[in-house]
């Protein structure tokens, strides 16, 4: 396995491990209320706390970007590494706090700005989903892909509700409804790391989801490519890091999906930063 990843495999791990320690004693962590909806636990800090120390250890010269610590690390002369790790350590809090056994660590390393290795780790059921740029996507030490599916008749998707912000609720919901129709269903398990990595293995068809942050995805994004599948915004651009929406699936079905999402497309969507 290629050092970096390697890395990433240990230090979510032992994120994981972490993790899954407190599962049965969630009553006694300390919760705050980062924003409406938006949680965090002494777990998710501890986590993220635990991977950056793994990281820095092998990459001192390295750089991250967490959810819960923002950018850290060093950086060169000119005020950044080429090099910079995206942490989300634990990706499904809400779940997590509920006792709802979907959640998942997720790293991925970027270099230059491009996505480069990818880490998503299920603590629950011990799967470990593992992408290097160029040398495919794996599923523990198996080769995975893309599902097949061709048409929206029998195809299953994934979606996250927009409950933190929800100024585009309406448009979601269209989204919802027009794709919905003709499936075999959509669901809303509450980690979009696992969702992306659920596509790469062809669990889903197809996903969707709008405001996104850049550690939901990133290790997931690549996940998807070596899977063979397709990642775009949702007018079918690669300005899927700047708006955090993102469209995911096979290629077969991706401009069915995009074809379905189009119409419902507001002003405010239309490709502009997470925070707009």
């Amino acid at each position: 396995m290629d050092p970096m990843l390697n890395i990433a495999v240990r230090a979510a791990r032992a994120a994981g491990d972490l993790i899954s320690r407190y599962a049965t004693r969630v009553d006694t962590l300390t919760i705050t209320n980062k924003g409406r909806n938006d949680f965090v636990s002494e777990v998710d800090k501890q986590a993220e706390m635990e991977i950056i120390n793994i990281l820095q250890k092998a990459y001192p010269d390295h750089s991250f970007l967490g959810e819960e610590g923002g950018r850290q690390g060093a950086a060169d002369k000119k005020g950044k590494s080429d090099f910079m790790w995206v942490i989300d350590p634990l990706d499904g809090t809400t779940n997590f706090l509920h006792g709802f056994p979907q959640f998942s660590v997720s790293i991925g390393l970027m270099h230059k700005g491009r996505m480069e290795c990818g880490v998503v780790y299920d603590p629950n059921r011990q799967e470990l989903f593992t992408a290097k740029r160029g040398a495919g996507a794996m599923l523990d030490n198996r080769r995975i892909r893309v599902s097949k599916q061709k048409g929206f008749p029998g195809a299953l998707f994934g979606t996250g509700f927009p409950f933190k912000d929800q100024r585009h609720i309406d448009a979601y919901l269209a989204m919802f409804k027009d794709l919905m129709k003709d499936t075999a269903g959509i669901r809303r398990p509450g980690s979009a790391a696992l969702d992306l990595a659920y596509v790469a293995c062809g669990r889903f068809d197809g996903f969707w989801e709008l405001g996104l942050k850049p550690w939901d995805i990133a290790a997931g994004v690549l996940l998807v490519q070596e899977a063979g599948g397709m990642v775009t915004d949702l007018q079918g651009e690669d300005q899927y890091w700047l708006t955090g929406n993102v469209v995911v699936s096979n290629p077969r079905l991706h401009s069915l999906m995009l074809d379905t999402i189009r119409p419902h497309i507001t002003e405010n969507l239309k490709n502009r930063p997470l925070d707009a």
